[in-house]
Formats: C-alpha cells, structure tokens, sequence
C-alpha cells in the first residue's frame, strides 16, 4: 500500500480517514481540496489542474484524499489501493453543516488558504444526492479495476476501526495516530 485513494462523499470523512492513514503509515498525504482551490474558492484552469495532478501521482507514495471526477480516472490507474467511505446521506449532512459551524469565517485545515468554510446550496444537494446520483457509477467503475488494485469500502467506524487494526504500524518511533475527530 503506496499510493492510496480515499473517495467518498463530501462529509464522510474522507480528510480525517486520510489523516489517521498517513500518521499510522507515514504515507504522504496530500487533501485534493488544499491543492485544487485558489483564494476566494477560484477553480484553476484545466490544463495546470491536470498537469499539478500528473506530477503528484508520478511520485512513489502518496495518500490522495478527495473526488475531483474530472481527474479520477489518471487517479485510479496510479494507485494501489482506494478507500471507499459509503456511509449514510443523513451523516454526512449533519457533518457538512457541523464543519462549517466549526469553522465558520475561515479555511480549515485541509483546505487552501483564503478558502473560508462555506456551506451553499450547490454543495448541498451534492452530498444530497451522491448516493443515488454519483455512488453507484463509482462503485461499477471500482469494480472493474485489475485485481491488483484492493478497493475497501468502509461503511462504518467499526469498518474502520477493523480495518486500521489490520495495518502494520510504519510510523517512525515519534510519530503519534489518533483516530479522533
């Protein structure tokens, strides 16, 4: 496990899962969201989005946290791994809204600066209708990857924790995990 996907809804808990990951295996990680978005939340031009995406997955190990549809099938044929949060729409709907009280007026930490939590309706109705709108392409997509390709789908913090306990700890001496949120 080098090059590790974490896909999911917006709220299921794709930067935390990402986080633990990475302190657990000292993995690279790297949030989508912090690259991709310019101050005051301006997209990048396609072209310097894509190039910035074929130079980061050229490298040996990194842990990828985030969607992007646009880019995810450069994704899927560099990494070895991807991790699927399925988890309910009412749970990721109460933690969109909790996230941005939390951080309401600034960017939190996985996002690019001058990047302030917002909560609009666009992105709403996304976690809204990712189960029923966008999931199950996805899932028939994770499907058809080469069996060398392991796809976990976590639907659950048990999953997770299952899941987790079953990693070898590659973390150097000082390094710390946390599976809180």
């Amino acid at each position: 496990m080098q090059r590790v996907l974490v896909l999911g809804s917006g709220g299921a808990g794709k930067s935390t899962l990402a986080q633990t990951l990475a302190a657990r295996t000292g993995l690279p990680l790297v949030h989508l969201d912090r690259l991709y978005w310019q101050p005051g939340w301006v997209e990048p031009p396609k072209p310097a989005w894509r190039a910035t995406l074929a130079q980061l997955i050229a490298q040996p190990a990194w842990i990828l946290d985030g969607n992007y549809g646009g880019t995810l099938e450069d994704r899927l044929a560099a990494c070895d791994t991807v991790l699927l949060i399925d988890v309910p729409t009412h749970v990721c709907l109460w933690r969109i809204v909790k996230r941005r009280w939390l951080n309401a007026g600034r960017a939190r930490p996985d996002m690019a600066p001058g990047c302030a939590e917002k909560l609009d309706w666009p992105f709403v109705w996304w976690v809204a209708t990712y189960r029923r709108q966008r999931l199950p392409a996805l899932r028939a997509r994770l499907r058809a990857l080469p069996a060398t390709t392991r796809v976990r789908v976590l639907r659950h913090e048990a999953d997770l924790l299952r899941w987790l306990a079953t990693l070898p700890d590659e973390r150097p001496p000082s390094a710390s995990a946390s599976l809180q949120h």
